[in-house]
């Protein structure tokens, strides 16, 4: 007979399965759209404007989703911790697929005017507001089941589906560019968006069949139990967790504005260098692909040294890197601009994103962690990663576009050192025991502490 050790592995091993399967669908979904605004977008939803003008105002209607994104982590945050992980996560799933599904069948402003962008731009907030209850819900499922000797590497599971998810849109994507282009500017590009019902169906398979976390169910006996009304928990996050909130936003902004560069901006950059699109598209797939290996290499490795030695170092090299980062793809050789994808999100971005999902949701107590984990890590990606290829291609224009991206490494220079000194202000966390109701975050301020004391002494 199995022990409840090996089943709970066993457990464990399949709830994170279920995250990593589970997120990889969702951000096939948004970040195809980062491939759709770099390439599409601009000429069949903007088509007034002058083209560099035209993909300033696609990578706006980018950063409208992740302006929605901190609304999702607080709507969906919310009944995650009343109702629970599981049924939150099938619903974020089936949002966006039908956001995504929507975006492939819009007509284009030669078709309908203005209405296009603006239909695009409703599609585009839909989408923000289901990964923004998508990634604390994946997250917290996987940490919550696992021990704590391997919660990092269990909760980077949910930050695996980013490049899983990003290797599928942008190869999906790829097939459909190698269309001659007045095909794929008419139907090709639908296609991918299209697809996101088949994967619906896929991902609502593999999320059906899995558990509650049990420390949610602890959790909510304890508050059943309780004579105390339960507060809300964004409330609760707003009076115990405000410093936590700013600490995680600011201390994931390196690793998502990598993250966001690479994945659309560096797209038109090095299109507008001369190289072919498939090239970079190619070398975008690669380093992704390799990506959902470094990501829980770095995780695992925060568990045995800790979050903050592993997320400092990275901030710190990457903002060195910045430079040569874009003197390699400035090169116009396109193995060097192989090795600036390489460099950039398997080692680089990795080495502060892998560690990131515990090292945020260790932040906050049970009762409030998805809502918590949801809206630090979701302010983090709409300053950074929303905001971020807006900015490099103000920079670039401001610079006179073409290769002068002395200002776009500058800023991420500026960026990661931030995130650095975040990070730096926080308390080590991998070893905190998440089974107290209140929590003991990484950086828990004097109330929160008051707070978990009572809490303590009251069970």
């Amino acid at each position: 007979m199995p022990t409840n050790d090996a089943a709970r592995r066993r457990q464990s091993r399949r709830i994170a399965l279920s995250s990593f399967v589970g997120s990889a669908i969702e951000f096939y979904d948004f970040l195809l759209y980062g491939a759709a605004a770099s390439l599409v977008f601009n000429e069949l939803f903007f088509t007034s404007l002058n083209p560099l003008t035209g993909t300033i105002a696609a990578f706006g209607t980018l950063a409208a989703g992740y302006v929605a994104r901190p609304l999702g982590g607080i709507v969906f945050g919310h009944f995650g911790d009343r109702v629970g992980r599981k049924s939150m996560l099938v619903l974020t799933m089936t949002l966006m697929a039908l956001a995504s599904f929507a975006i492939g069948l819009l007509p284009t402003y030669d078709q309908i005017g203005i209405w296009a962008p603006v239909l695009l731009i409703t599609a585009r907030l839909v989408q923000g507001i289901a990964v923004g209850g998508e990634w604390g819900g994946a997250a917290l499922m996987a940490m919550e089941h696992a021990s704590t000797e391997r919660r990092g590497l269990a909760a980077s599971f949910a930050n695996m589906g980013g490049p899983a998810g990003a290797v599928i849109a942008t190869a999906v994507f790829a097939a459909f560019s190698a269309l001659p282009e007045h095909q794929f500017l008419s139907w090709g590009w639908r296609v991918p968006f299209l697809l996101s019902v088949v994967l619906l169906a896929i991902g609502l398979f593999i999320r059906l069949r899995v558990t509650e976390s049990p420390l949610f169910t602890e959790a909510q006996r304890r508050a059943q139990e309780s004579a105390v009304k339960q507060e809300a928990p964004l409330l609760t996050v707003l009076r115990q967790y405000r410093k936590n909130i700013v600490l995680s936003c600011l201390g994931g902004c390196g690793a998502l504005v990598l993250q966001s560069l690479l994945a659309t901006f560096m797209l038109t950059y090095a299109t507008g260098l001369g190289y072919e699109r498939s090239t970079v598209l190619l070398a975008q797939t690669v380093s992704s692909a390799l990506h959902i290996f470094t990501i829980p290499a770095f995780a695992a490795l925060s568990d045995r040294v800790g979050r903050k030695p592993v997320m400092i170092s990275g901030a710190l090299v990457a903002a060195v890197a910045a430079f040569p980062l874009f003197w390699l793809v400035n090169s116009g050789s396109a193995a060097l601009l192989f090795a600036a994808y390489i460099l950039g999100n398997p080692i680089l971005q990795a080495s502060m994103y892998g560690p990131m999902a515990a090292f945020v949701s260790e932040m906050f107590g049970t009762r409030a962690r998805y809502t918590g984990a949801s809206l630090g890590y979701q302010l983090a990606t709409t300053l950074g990663a929303g905001t971020a290829p807006l900015i490099a291609s103000s920079l670039l224009s401001s610079a006179g576009g073409g290769s002068n991206s002395t200002t776009v490494s500058l800023f991420i220079a500026v960026v990661c050192l931030v995130s650095a000194a975040a990070i730096a202000l926080t308390r080590e966390s991998h070893r905190s025991d998440l089974s107290d109701a209140e929590g003991t975050g990484a950086a828990l301020n004097t109330e929160g502490r008051a707070a978990a004391a009572t809490a303590g002494a009251t069970h």
